[in-house]
């Protein structure tokens, strides 16, 4: 079959599966691309929905990852508001909602990932989650007529939903399970300096604060402690994570462990089905072993690479270091993982604009930066290239030591 008589089908109209039917067209691929999105929304930028969409600075189509002209003149077709039900491997083909089958040379699943619901929460329009456009919408309808709003989860989006909500002037009370913010994915200082901000701007924070259920109470919702304590509030927002879309996946009969597992060219057990974004689970040199990853810039690395791959006809390895940003009022870049640090070295600042610097074994694995791009670029650069970096090299002749602080 020439290339022309191919055809890729992208199943997942998010970043990942958007930006890879861009990028295999810029490629030079003359085979036919196809993206289903599950939404009846053409591909849109997801960060914005916690902040400046919800605080209402941010037009609808300011949202839009690229203007529909982009996809016509690169002959993306856009299958949009469709499910697909089932893949057929032997026959190469999806079913979809809709009635129609299309067929496939090559698949790519970009299904993301979903909200992980709370346990003992009840349906209720008081209580809503944040994923889509059309969730975010609901908030700010919601959000519009209430005063006071519980967020339930202390991570990245849960803490930028508060921020937004609390510059609407809200009264947020922000419910963490464990015991300081951001437990699993930054180190101590970093939590410990936007928990001072989050309580100086107003916003209530409770750690350590487990829920037994959430339920519809006079006037609003009421969240239940398990020590018995019962919080009123006119809205709650969940936020305590997401779960990998694998179904069509499973039922395929691809492997699943944690996400679609692919190998380091994003093949999935089917070499001729590749997953990329936040459902993948690839091998990672930075994290020493599998990682899936709920980030922007990997969902765009990924598409980036394996589009690179497919266009060029040669498979290419996905080895790219992880990084991340959350706005919360103070902008916080992370390169690298802190989860693998076993200690770290903080590097006086003040307290908007400092950097953590993450080590294992004594080698650099991550640098955390509050307010300090300059940081975050130059510790891209050290951790992207290819050499281990010796604590020595980084803060042993510095006197600018704060302290050890251990993971």
């Amino acid at each position: 079959m020439s290339e022309a008589q191919e055809s890729v089908v992208v199943v997942g109209g998010g970043l990942a599966g958007a930006q890879f039917a861009s990028a295999l067209r810029d490629q030079g691929w003359k085979g036919g691309i196809t993206v289903v999105c599950g939404e009846c929304e053409a591909p849109y930028h997801r960060p914005p929905l916690s902040k400046a969409y919800l605080e209402g600075t941010a037009a609808p189509a300011s949202l839009q990852l690229r203007p529909a002209a982009h996809y016509e003149q690169r002959a993306v077709d856009l299958v949009a508001g469709v499910q697909v039900q089932s893949i057929d491997r032997a026959a190469r083909s999806l079913s979809l909602s809709n009635g129609q089958t299309l067929h496939w040379s090559r698949l790519v699943l970009a299904t993301g990932a979903r909200n992980r619901e709370l346990p003992g929460c009840d349906s209720s329009p008081g209580i809503l989650y944040l994923r889509t456009k059309a969730d975010a919408e609901a908030l700010k309808q919601r959000a519009a007529s209430s005063r006071s709003i519980i967020v339930v989860g202390g991570g990245f989006l849960g803490l930028e939903v508060a921020h937004s909500l609390r510059k609407q002037g809200k009264d947020v009370t922000v419910l963490e399970a464990a015991g300081r913010l951001l437990a699993r994915a930054s180190s101590p200082e970093i939590s410990a300096a936007l928990l001072a901000m989050h309580l100086g701007h107003g916003v209530e924070v409770r750690l350590g604060a487990s829920i037994a259920r959430v339920c519809e109470g006079e006037g609003g919702v009421q969240v239940v402690l398990s020590s018995g304590e019962s919080l009123a509030a006119d809205l709650v927002v969940v936020s305590i994570g997401v779960v990998p879309n694998t179904e069509l996946a499973e039922q395929a009969g691809l492997a699943v462990s944690n996400g679609i597992v692919v190998d380091e060219f994003l093949a999935t057990s089917d070499p001729a089905i590749f997953a990329i974004g936040d459902c993948a689970n690839f091998p990672s040199a930075f994290a020493n072993g599998p990682l899936r990853l709920e980030s922007v810039q990997n969902a765009n690395d990924q598409a980036r690479c394996l589009a690179s791959s497919l266009g060029a006809g040669q498979a290419k390895a996905y080895n790219v270091l992880p990084w991340f940003w959350s706005d919360q009022g103070l902008k916080l870049q992370i390169a690298g993982l802190v989860s693998t640090a076993e200690r770290f070295w903080v590097r006086n600042g003040t307290a908007e604009s400092f950097s953590v610097y993450g080590f294992r074994d004594d080698h650099l694995v991550s640098v955390e930066s509050l307010g300090s791009p300059a940081d975050h670029m130059a510790a891209r650069k050290l951790l992207a290239g290819g050499r281990a970096v010796h604590y020595d090299e980084v803060a042993g002749k510095d006197p600018a030591i704060e302290r050890f602080a251990a993971a």
